[in-house]
C-alpha cells in the first residue's frame, strides 16, 4: 500500500450532502427493497458462494439506483457495491488509494430478506484512502437509521429527522457479554477453538445481518461482534458508528482497521476494557491471522 495522505479533521460530507445520501437511500428502499418484501417470486433469487449467499432482485436494483445516484451527486469518487463487486473483484483495489469511497451494502441481510424475515438493512460507509470516515446504518423496516462521520458522534435519526445520541454498553466482566461471533465462516481450526472458548460468555449469537448486529452494538444492547469475514461492505460504516458511539474497533493483533483488507479477524467492542478482555479471551485467533 502506497504512503496515505493525513485524515482530514473536516466532516467527509457537507449537512446538505448527508441529507442527500439519506433521501437517495430512503427513496431507494421505498423503489426497489420495501416493495419486494414477502413478494418474491423464486426467479427473482438467486445464489453466489453456495444456497447461504443469496441475492435478491431488490440486492441489484437498489445497489443500481443508490449507486446512480452517488455518480452523479460526486462524479469523481469511486463507488463499490457489493453486488457490482460480485462481477468486478477489482474493483477492491481501489479503495485503499481512492480520495473518496462509497461503499454500498443495498440489502445487508438478503438471506433474512428473502425468507421473509424483517432484519435487514442498508449501510453505506465513506472511506478516505481505506479508513471510514462516515457510517450510515439504515433500517428499511423502521424507516430510521445511526449515522456518525469522524468528527461527530453517532445517532439515532427517526424517519422525522429527530436525532438522539447512542452510546455503547459499559464494561462487564467476561461471563456477563454478550456478543456476535461468525464462527460458521471461520476456517475448520478456528471454528474448533472458538467452541471450546464461547461457553464462558454469557451469550454468543448472529442475527445473519451485520447491519443490525453493529446497531446493536453501537446503541448498547450487545457487548461486542468479532467476524474473520472480512466483506468491507459489511463492517466499514458499523466499526465508525462504534468507535463514535464510545467503542473501540480494530484487528484481533490490535491493528487498525482499514477498508481495504480482506483477512483476519476484526473485533469491534463497547469500550477499550471490554475489547482488550474479549481479544485477550480469544487470543489465540491472533496468531492465525
Amino acid at each position: 500500500m502506497t504512503d496515505q495522505l493525513p485524515m482530514p479533521v473536516t466532516a467527509p460530507l457537507t449537512q446538505a450532502q448527508k441529507t442527500q445520501l439519506i433521501n437517495l437511500i430512503r427513496r431507494a428502499a421505498r423503489a426497489e427493497i420495501m416493495p419486494r418484501f414477502r413478494t418474491l417470486d423464486a426467479g427473482e433469487i438467486g445464489t453466489k458462494k453456495d444456497e447461504n449467499d443469496l441475492v435478491t432482485a431488490a440486492d441489484t436494483a437498489a445497489e443500481a439506483m443508490i449507486t446512480r445516484g452517488l455518480q452523479m451527486a460526486f462524479p469523481h469518487a469511486l463507488v463499490v457495491g457489493e453486488e457490482a463487486v460480485s462481477k468486478n473483484p477489482d474493483l477492491l483495489k481501489g479503495i485503499a488509494e481512492a480520495e473518496l469511497c462509497f461503499i454500498i451494502d443495498p440489502v445487508d441481510g438478503t438471506w433474512n430478506f428473502a425468507k421473509g424475515m424483517p432484519l435487514f438493512g442498508t449501510i453505506i460507509a465513506v472511506c478516505r484512502f481505506g479508513q471510514p470516515v462516515l457510517g450510515l446504518i439504515y433500517d428499511p423496516v423502521g424507516d430510521d437509521l445511526i449515522v456518525t462521520d469522524n468528527t461527530s458522534p453517532s445517532v439515532w435519526q427517526t424517519r422525522t429527522g429527530r436525532q438522539r445520541p447512542i452510546r455503547t454498553a459499559d464494561p462487564k466482566p467476561l461471563d456477563q457479554l454478550q456478543g456476535y461471533l461468525h464462527i460458521r465462516m471461520m476456517p475448520p481450526a478456528d471454528r474448533a477453538l472458538m467452541w471450546s472458548k464461547v461457553g464462558v460468555l454469557a451469550y454468543v449469537g448472529t442475527l445473519r445481518c451485520s447491519a443490525h448486529e453493529y446497531r446493536l452494538l453501537a446503541t448498547g444492547a450487545m457487548d461486542f461482534m468479532l467476524s474473520g469475514h472480512l466483506n468491507c461492505w459489511d463492517h466499514a460504516a458499523g466499526v465508525l458508528l462504534c468507535q463514535q458511539a464510545g467503542g473501540k474497533a480494530a484487528m484481533i493483533d490490535g491493528s487498525p482497521y482499514d477498508a481495504s483488507l480482506t483477512s483476519g479477524y476484526l473485533l469491534s467492542a463497547s469500550s477499550e476494557a471490554v475489547w482488550d478482555s474479549v481479544a485477550s479471551h480469544f487470543a489465540d485467533l491472533a496468531s492465525d491471522s
